[in-house]
């Protein structure tokens, strides 16, 4: 009994380290950005971007915008996200293990997950509004080529997007919506894209405001500007898209492969508890704890050799 709640105990620790580690990555990552806007801000002329309006370009997110750094789970996503994997944790315990008491310890890993997941969502959600985004400039081009001002691209893309995307909470069309209240307001057109940008928390977005703003400023070809950055952002997207559907293929053996064990342990338990009987004695307990980490560092490691970044 010792040696599954001492596994448990092992595999708790294990989680603990990684949710460690990725709240450290994360902190780095902001401070990484916070240092970055400071030394770009030094680095710039005096004249060509004043600190007054460099400060109130990256000022914070007002209240009530969407942050898409961080995201807030409902109860109900908490406690579905918990219950799941908490469930699923605990019949993986009990098939390999055959102890009620470690099925249930096993079980309250599953309140670790909400914490991965809201990383899972965050990714997935600026996924999509960049390649909402690329949609975005495209029409922002095409009223620009047809004469047509910056604030009026903007009001002119806005109309366009609604049609593209009838769902009113399209990320892009609501972010847009703002860009355009915000220009009705008398506010100036980069102070509206760069708080977009610096809520959106995207390289793309933000090379575009960065990009933008220096060619309102100076009197650059727009029109050239958007033009190639759109076609730059597609072409990221048409590569991260082939990308993603040749290793789906992957991804889904490599999820069928991991889940073979345990549906096999399962199966043999059940069907002939006798064969399996000295797997739940003695130094049993141990040649299935060696086996879980082994899948645990093979579940590691496919998703480390899958996330390709381009």
């Amino acid at each position: 009994m010792m040696l599954p709640v001492a596994a448990c105990l092992a595999g708790l620790v294990l989680w603990l380290v990684l949710l460690t580690q990725d709240r450290r990555k994360r902190r780095k990552l902001a401070k990484r950005g916070d240092n970055g806007g400071h030394e770009g801000s030094r680095q710039q002329s005096p004249k060509a971007n004043p600190p007054p309006e460099r400060k109130t370009a990256a000022r914070p997110a007002p209240a009530g915008l969407t942050d898409y750094g961080s995201y807030r789970m409902t109860v109900r996503e908490m406690l579905l996200t918990s219950g799941l994997f908490g469930l699923v944790f605990a019949g993986i315990a009990y098939i390999f293990y055959k102890e009620p008491l470690l099925a249930l310890l096993c079980a309250l890993l599953g309140l670790l997950v909400p914490r991965f997941r809201k990383v899972w969502l965050i990714t997935g959600r600026k996924a999509k509004l960049i390649l909402q985004f690329k949609q975005a400039l495209y029409c922002m081009s095409t009223s620009l080529t047809a004469g047509r001002s910056v604030e009026n691209s903007f009001r002119e893309a806005w109309k366009d997007l609604q049609l593209l995307y009838p769902d009113p909470n399209c990320l892009i069309v609501r972010e847009f919506e703002i860009i355009v209240r915000r220009l009705d307001n008398g506010e100036p057109i980069e102070h509206a894209v760069a708080d977009f940008a610096v809520r959106a928390q995207c390289d793309d977005i933000t090379n575009f405001s960065d990009v933008f703003t220096t060619c309102k400023r100076t009197g650059g070809n727009l029109v050239e500007v958007i033009r190639r950055t759109a076609g730059i952002i597609g072409d990221k997207l048409d590569i991260e898209q082939d990308i993603s559907v040749m290793v789906a293929q992957k991804k889904l053996e490599s999820r069928v492969l991991l889940a073979a064990p345990v549906c096999m342990v399962a199966v043999l338990s059940f069907s002939s508890p006798d064969y399996m009987a000295p797997l739940y004695s003695g130094a049993g307990p141990l040649i299935m704890t060696g086996g879980l980490l082994a899948l645990g560092g093979c579940l590691w490691l496919t998703g480390k050799i899958m996330d390709i970044k381009v």
